[in-house]
């Protein structure tokens, strides 16, 4: 009797088997197939028994790869009659697309903005396709479907939306010349063309992450019943190369796990990145099928056209799959350039089964398989496969499409390494593209040399037949809809003004008071629906966990487990409508979550209100991309950075000590950054930012921005709201009080000096204040400086307007006007933050910052490390003083002394 198993262990041996000579005889069987007619007839028949199997239900791991060949065959696509379109129609359309994409390129390439043209004319089909019968557009439901468009490719976009009408000859010639205002950006930019783009997609690989995420809201949008959005499907369109990148595949798991068969994916498989093949000596395809099968995603690959199929008819052996499967991707694209003899001898010439099979087949033949037969160049193989994935539940799908970067471009671009950088074809090439696609285009059209546009006429056949194709699904796609939204009702003012009061004797951290100023806000009977609670875990760091049994955590599956501390008040509860998203530990995936989130006004029609709070050296530093990303898209939300500052974080070191976020915020143009010291200046800032983003915004102000916070783990006094700060909490800095309004006893005529602090940095400087005092007789009044940005941001906008020959000062500047002192800004960050203004305080000035990297200890002793604390804001002072006569230089010796610095 055979072992079924032989020597290598199994973790079957582990199960009893209860009839081991039936296991023998299936193992037996299969050794006589394989010696009788080959290993190929016998891993055929396993295939087929495992698919059977699966067929009917039986519960079998699936295999993470199949052969290299088509998902669905060709007698399995539909008719013409289910096709529903004119074929011959769509080829004329999808020509002049092709055409109009690469005139629209070279043109430009006169002026040196250079542009892509190989990326669409591989995908011309994969995008023809679903506009035409697939993609749903916007005025059914305000929604429609979200398309992720492959950035490459936009020059193809901005050619149909040519032809439709929506764009015209002067747009196409300002391709990439966007400064006097009627440009077209580069790659899908929403912030640049905002009626057209939804979704910013370059930089690679955000895209496919957000893509998920957007499936993800979407259901989350459902399940909350804020909006029905069900019959929303997102697509996104990638490239092979693309997946590269590890934010593309970051998330498949997540989109399998939660089953968001309303999302595909379609990889453009033309083999080449920028420079070369994606994966030279391999197979992309394969790998790509093992990578998203092993996630849990449906697959179909279209890889072959209708060519092959004489091929596989004739493939009695299994010797052409074997050869497919063996090759790899850089022979397949040399195989595009080269002859039919070359072919016959290096593909077909490696197996005798092969080469009796290529005597039957003519030069035409071998080179229309293997030049021009692709799967994603075939219209009904691309809306097989749209269907199979639309079809298709329980699971997302990714659609595996072959191509030929630079098809019908000519032997000059097709398959070529450099046809990426290549950003023109001469009057000849385009004469020859002309005649393929065969387009009525003279020769005498090229005037000058200029190769012309092509279009049919607004009332020709092709352009009726794509409108109405756009009006039968809802609308032009892509498109993106500034929706006339009512302005949230703003919540109730004693919201706010709680927090005015302050904390009293008891210590409050920052964190803490936003959180408690969120858990108030969620409890609103208009707007707090709207908000969208995100963190990626350690929701109890922050404080979070009080609102996990109220708001819920969303999950799709609800519970189906008792959570361990059910009995406890706090206890960990999912619903499927729960509103707090909380991520685990994948800021990328809370960023994109939060992206989702900012832009459901303009997507679905529907404002919502995200904040996601972290680790503030994991936000900024981390995801910046996406956070330039959610800028390009014109998010809106608040952004929080919590156990934020270099010296606040006791314990946890270099790695977590942020001493920098605002910095990188202050480069974003969409970003307002914060730092603010009191509870009530979060409350005033918030409330602001409500109004801004989701009210009634004044007019000029721009709705389209988010807001960055960073709050902070030190529990402190919070103080009671001054009198007449709002204006000066919201432009960036107030005087906090004086010397004398703190109480402090002065001599007469005592040098005074004042102290600019930020966030938490403001406590040592009320410190200071009281020591240079009692002390050393030196007066110091204290200023909070909430943003250092914002205060840069309108004296840059101050210098521009003296440019204009307008007369404006900057707010800092009138802030400080009329003090004679100079002034000592402190921050928990670099210096370079609070430096930001330093060029338009007209005072002497001078700054203390925690520059370098972090380290671990107690924030006491870091903060001494970094002299930043009360003690080194004395010797700082009086050091500043000192320069300028006001103090005797020998108290500057002597504090340091006293001080042990």
């Amino acid at each position: 009797m055979t072992d079924p198993v032989g020597k290598i262990p199994s973790e079957l041996d582990q199960l009893p088997d209860r009839d081991t000579e039936e296991t023998a005889e299936w193992a037996a069987s299969l050794d006589a197939v394989t010696k009788a007619a080959g290993p190929h007839r016998a891993a055929y028949l396993m295939r087929r028994t495992l698919q059977h199997a699966e067929g009917a239900g039986l519960a079998l791991p699936k295999l993470l790869e199949t052969d290299y060949v088509n998902t669905i065959p060709t007698s399995a696509e539909p008719s013409i009659a289910e096709f529903g379109g004119d074929e011959e129609m769509e080829r004329r359309i999808t020509a002049w697309n092709r055409w109009n994409a690469a005139a629209m390129v070279t043109r430009g390439a006169k002026h040196g903005v250079g542009g892509h043209i190989a990326t669409f004319a591989s995908a011309a089909w994969l995008y023809e396709t679903g506009f035409n019968h697939f993609f749903r557009g916007k005025e059914a439901d305000g929604s429609g479907d979200q398309l992720y468009i492959q950035g490459h490719a936009s020059p193809g976009i901005y050619a149909r939306a040519f032809l439709d009408g929506r764009l015209n000859e002067g747009h196409l010639d300002n391709f990439r010349q966007e400064s006097g205002g009627a440009g077209l950006p580069s790659y899908p930019h929403p912030r640049r063309l905002p009626w057209l783009w939804e979704f910013p997609t370059v930089s690679m690989g955000l895209g496919p992450l957000s893509a998920i995420y957007q499936a993800r809201f979407n259901r989350y949008l459902t399940n909350r019943a804020i909006k029905d959005v069900s019959a929303s499907h997102v697509w996104a369109f990638l490239g092979d190369g693309e997946m590269d990148e590890p934010e593309s595949t970051a998330a498949l798991a997540l989109a399998a796990r939660e089953g968001l068969d309303n999302l595909t994916f379609v990889i453009n498989c033309n083999l080449q990145r920028l420079d070369g093949p994606v994966r030279a000596n391999f197979k992309i395809v394969q790998e790509l099928e093992a990578q998203f099968r092993g996630a849990g995603w449906n697959v179909v690959k279209s890889l072959w056209g209708n060519a092959w199929d004489e091929l596989f008819a004739l493939d009695t052996t299994g010797a052409l799959v074997r050869r497919l499967r063996e090759v790899p991707d850089a022979q397949v694209q040399t195989y595009q350039t080269r002859d039919a003899a070359y072919i016959r001898e290096d593909f077909f010439g490696k197996d005798p089964a092969l080469a009796a099979m290529a005597k039957l087949l003519s030069d035409d033949k071998i080179l229309e398989c293997f030049h021009l037969s692709r799967g994603g160049h075939e219209p009904r193989k691309v809306y097989a496969a749209y269907k199979a994935a639309l079809e298709f539940k329980g699971a997302p799908t990714v659609i595996l499409a072959q191509t030929v970067k630079g098809f019908t471009l000519g032997e000059g671009f097709a398959s070529k390494n450099a046809n990426h950088q290549m950003k023109k074809l001469s009057t000849d090439e385009f004469k020859n593209m002309r005649d393929l696609l065969e387009l009525p285009i003279s020769d005498a059209q090229f005037v000058d040399g200029q190769v012309p546009y092509g279009h049919p006429g607004a009332d020709s056949a092709e352009v009726r037949y794509l409108q109405e194709r756009r009006a039968a699904l809802g609308g032009p796609a892509p498109a993106r809809r500034t929706h006339a939204l009512a302005p949230l009702p703003a919540p109730a003012d004693r919201t706010f003004a709680s927090f005015d009061k302050g904390s009293g004797s008891q210590n409050v951290a920052t964190t803490m008071a936003f959180v408690r100023l969120v858990k108030d806000l969620v409890r609103d009977k208009e707007t707090g629906k709207r908000w969208v609670p995100i963190v990626p875990d350690e929701a109890r760091t922050f404080g979070m966990e009080s609102l996990f049994p109220s708001l819920g955590i969303y999950s799709p599956k609800g519970q189906t487990y008792e959570p361990v501390d059910r009995d406890q008040l706090m206890y960990y509860k999912e619903a499927v409508n729960g509103q707090i998203l909380n991520e685990g530990i994948t800021e990328a995936g809370s960023m994109a979550d939060f992206i989702a989130a900012s832009t459901s006004y303009s997507t679905h029609g529907e404002a919502m209100i995200p904040f996601y709070i972290f680790y503030s050296m994991f936000g900024w530093q981390r995801t910046a991309d996406q956070m330039w990303q959610l800028g390009d898209q014109l998010g809106r939300g608040f952004l929080v950075g919590a156990t934020a500052g270099r010296t606040t974080l006791t314990g946890e070191g270099l790695q977590h000590a942020d001493g920098h976020s605002p910095m990188i915020a202050a480069t974003n143009p969409a970003a307002l950054s914060y730092d603010p010291a009191f509870a009530y200046e979060i409350a005033a800032i918030v409330k602001d930012g409500l109004r801004k983003m989701y009210g009634e915004a004044a007019e000029g102000e721009d709705q389209n921005v988010f807001y960055y916070l960073t709050v902070y783990n030190e529990p402190m006094p919070q103080p009671a709201k001054p009198a007449g700060v709002d204006e000066g909490i919201l432009k960036g800095l107030y005087r906090f009080n004086t010397a004398e309004s703190a109480g402090l006893e002065l001599p007469a005529n005592a040098s005074r000096i004042q102290l600019l602090g930020s966030g938490t940095a403001i406590h040592w400087a009320l410190q200071a204040q009281k020591l240079l005092a009692e002390e050393w007789g030196v007066g110091a009044d204290v200023w909070s400086a909430t943003s250092w940005t914002e205060l840069r941001r309108d004296a840059l906008e101050a210098d521009a307007a003296l440019l204009r020959g307008e007369e404006r000062v900057p707010y800092v500047r009138k802030a400080l006007e009329g003090v004679e002192s100079p002034v000592l800004a402190v921050s928990d960050y670099m210096r370079q933050v609070p430096d930001q203004i330093a060029q338009w305080v007209e005072q002497d000035w001078s700054s203390l910052g925690a520059d370098g990297f972090g380290l671990s200890d107690t924030r006491e002793a870091a903060r001494r490390h970094f002299g930043v604390d009360a003690q080194s804001i004395v010797v700082a002072a009086l050091a500043q003083l000192a320069r300028r006569g006001e103090v005797p230089a020998s108290a500057v010796k002597e504090a340091r002394e006293r001080y042990g610095l």
